[in-house]
């Protein structure tokens, strides 16, 4: 496993049900959507994490919104370390949809012993999975 260069892409397809009466997609739904970017993102390494006892949790979460997104929709969701503490670290996300901004967000996890909310050093392996950090390239 090494860094990783490049920041992680996910997308997703809109559902008509998360659209609201304006026709726009819902704001609680972004939560849902760059959980669900995280979590695939780190998938390959889920196993790494239970044989060292690593576990992560959201401490904190800031959306910014940019323009619309409907159902139907193509959603990219771009992630990359932002910044690396000792047992923290912040996310950054950007979605686009036909390289239109739609949002940005930045996350802050916190590693924990597994079954715990006790804080922990963030492994090696797991930021060497992640990569260096740097956030992501400016532009969508």
């Amino acid at each position: 496993m090494s860094g990783r260069a490049q920041p992680y892409r996910h997308t997703i397809g809109v559902r008509w049900g998360e659209a609201d009466q304006q026709g726009v997609v819902f704001n609680a739904h972004y939560l849902a959507y760059i959980d669900d970017a995280m979590e695939t993102w780190l998938r390959p390494i889920r196993a790494l994490g239970d044989e060292l006892g690593w576990d992560m949790m959201l401490k904190r979460c800031t959306i910014e919104w940019h323009g619309p997104l409907g159902a139907r929709d193509r959603l990219d969701i771009d992630v990359a370390v932002a910044r690396w503490g000792r047992t923290s670290w912040d996310l950054a996300y950007r979605g686009t949809c036909a390289g239109r901004l739609v949002f940005t967000a930045r996350v802050v996890y916190v590693s924990v012993a597994a079954g715990t909310s006790t804080p922990l050093e963030t492994p090696r392996e797991v930021r060497a999975f992640m990569g260096v950090g740097g956030g992501l390239p400016r532009g969508p």
